[in-house]
């Protein structure tokens, strides 16, 4: 099974530039206050909006990111990437590759908004299992279910090797 979140994702960079833009209409809003009348001095209250704006910029950076799953062949393959500038370059990327048989666990976190897929291999290099954790905020319920299963059958074929 092979798949990507490109879909749910287009909105994203939109809802970058619309937050940018809000923000700085009301920097520009609140220094023109500023300049009118400076015996009423401005208010926190006028700064509430850019407080929130700042927060969902911040929550939209973090869970704005492109998810790959391939289950196809003999191995396992996660990529987590940035999606504002991932046509031109990738960043923050987070990536992993390895056998399906060094798959030891693995756990899907819910919260409503937001998700995260934990997976546990074995290392050779490292004592004790080794974790990663992507980013699958923005993957659709079916392509969720889905990676559920292969990965489940992953996991039940490693237990019958073993």
């Amino acid at each position: 099974m092979r798949f990507k979140n490109t879909t749910e994702t287009r909105i994203v960079p939109s809802i970058y530039m619309i937050l940018v833009a809000a923000f700085v209409t009301n920097i520009f809003v609140n220094i023109e206050l500023m300049n009118t009348d400076p015996e009423n001095p401005v208010k926190l209250s006028n700064f509430f909006p850019n407080l929130i704006l700042l927060a969902l910029g911040i929550y939209f950076h973090r869970i704005g990111q492109l998810f790959e799953f391939d289950s196809d062949g003999e191995t396992l393959n996660f990529k987590n990437n940035g999606l504002f500038f991932s046509k031109f370059m990738e960043y923050r990327v987070k990536r992993a590759e390895f056998p399906k048989t060094k798959l030891i666990d693995f756990k899907v976190s819910d919260y409503g908004f937001y998700s995260t897929l934990k997976i546990y291999i074995t290392s050779r290099r490292k004592k004790g299992p080794r974790s990663y954790r992507f980013n699958i905020t923005f993957l659709a319920g079916k392509k969720k279910k889905g990676m559920i299963a292969s990965l489940n059958k992953v996991l039940e074929k490693n237990k019958s090797i073993s």
